[in-house]
C-alpha cells in the first residue's frame, strides 16, 4: 500500500514538473541577450527623462486625480494629450462616447503608413478614485507622448497610432465601458489590419532590495528575478508570436533589465491594463509593467505621487520602446 502511494505521489511529482518545464521553455523563455542592469543616460536619454518627469508632474501633479468623479480633470488631462499630440504637428482625434449622460474620449494621434498594417501604442490617462496616478498610470501616458513627439515628421511603413484610452480603472475595468474596449471594438468594426498593440502600464518604478519583486503565485516567481530592477513584457498565449519578436528587439537597444511571459489570460495580473480588450477582438497585444501592485508600494493609493518614481530607469524603458517601434514600423 505504501508503495502505491509512493509510486502515485512519484507520478504526480513528474508531471507537475513536466508541465513546469513546458511553461517555461513555451511561455517565459525569452530571446535575446538581457541586460544585467541599468545603463548610463545618453544626452538625448537626459533630455527625455526631463520630458517625462515634466509631463507626468502635470499629469499627476496639476492636475491631479482624473476619472469620473473628478470629470474636470478627466477632460483637463484629455485636452492636455490633445494639445501635447497637436504641438508635436501630429493629426489628433477624439474617439468619444456617452457614459452617464457624460462624453468620454479616447485621444487619438495617427501617423499614416505607406501599408495598411496599424501598431497602436497606448496607455490610460485615467486614474484610480483616491489616487493622483502618477505611475499608473501618468508613467504610460506621459512614455506614449514622448513617443509620438519623436516619430511626429517620419515617414514609416506601417501606420503607427498613439492613443489614450479614458476609464480603465475600476468600476469599468474589464468592461463594456473601459475606453480602449469602446476603441478596439470599433477598430474591429472598421477592420483596421492592427498588427501589434503596445500597451505602457505602470513603468516608473524600480528597487533593488532584496525580495522587491513579488509574482501571483510561488509557480511563476521561481523562473524570474525577486529583484525588482526590471522592466516586464506580457502578453496572452495567442500574441505570444507578438512578444518573442518584441523582447528582443527591445534587448538589442535598451540598457535595462527585462523579463517576458506568455501566459493564459486568467493568471492574475496577466489581462490587467488595455491590451485585454485588444485580445477580445482578435488583435494581437502586449503589455509593458514594472509590475504594478507585484512592486509598487504605492499602487492604488493616495501616494502614488510624481516623486515616486525613478525617473532614469524610467527613461530607459521609453528609449528602448522607441527603438521596438521603429524596428516593427519598418
Amino acid at each position: 500500500m505504501l508503495l502505491k502511494i509512493l509510486s502515485s505521489a512519484l507520478r504526480v511529482t513528474i508531471a507537475v514538473a513536466a508541465i513546469l518545464v513546458l511553461l517555461w521553455w513555451f511561455g517565459m523563455r525569452m530571446p535575446g541577450k538581457n541586460a544585467s542592469k541599468a545603463g548610463l543616460l545618453s544626452p538625448d536619454e537626459i533630455a527625455l527623462r526631463e520630458e517625462l518627469r515634466t509631463d507626468v508632474q502635470k499629469l499627476a501633479g496639476e492636475i491631479g486625480e482624473r476619472n469620473m468623479w473628478h470629470y474636470a480633470q478627466l477632460n483637463a488631462a484629455a485636452d492636455f494629450i490633445e494639445g501635447s499630440f497637436s504641438r508635436a504637428g501630429l493629426r489628433t482625434r477624439r474617439d468619444s462616447y456617452q457614459m452617464q449622460g457624460q462624453a468620454c474620449h479616447n485621444v487619438e494621434a495617427e501617423i499614416s503608413g505607406s501599408r495598411p498594417e496599424i501598431i497602436v501604442i497606448g496607455a490610460h490617462y485615467d486614474s484610480v478614485f483616491g489616487s493622483p496616478g502618477a505611475n499608473d498610470n501618468g508613467t504610460g501616458v506621459a512614455a506614449t507622448i514622448a513617443l509620438a513627439r519623436r516619430f511626429a515628421g517620419t515617414r514609416p511603413k506601417h501606420t503607427l497610432r498613439f492613443v489614450a484610452f479614458v476609464n480603465e480603472e475600476p468600476p469599468y475595468f474589464l468592461t463594456g465601458e473601459m475606453g480602449s474596449l469602446v476603441y478596439a471594438r470599433r477598430c474591429k468594426e472598421r477592420g483596421d489590419k492592427i498588427s501589434a498593440m503596445i500597451s505602457l502600464e505602470t513603468i516608473g518604478y524600480f528597487s533593488d532590495a532584496p525580495h522587491s519583486q513579488r509574482y501571483p503565485s510561488p509557480v511563476l516567481g521561481i523562473p524570474y528575478p525577486k529583484v525588482g530592477n526590471f522592466i516586464g513584457f506580457v502578453s496572452n498565449i495567442h500574441s505570444r508570436p507578438l512578444l518573442r519578436r518584441v523582447v528582443p528587439l527591445f534587448r538589442r537597444h535598451a540598457k535595462i533589465p527585462s523579463e517576458g511571459a506568455a501566459l493564459p489570460w486568467f493568471v492574475p495580473g496577466v489581462s490587467w491594463s488595455d491590451q485585454w480588450s485588444f485580445w477580445k477582438y482578435g488583435y494581437s497585444a502586449i503589455m509593458v509593467t514594472d509590475t504594478a501592485p507585484f512592486r509598487y508600494p504605492y499602487y492604488h493609493s493616495s501616494n502614488d505621487t510624481p516623486d515616486k518614481l525613478d525617473y532614469d530607469r524610467f527613461t530607459l524603458v521609453v528609449s528602448g520602446i522607441e527603438k521596438v517601434i521603429q524596428e516593427l514600423a519598418r
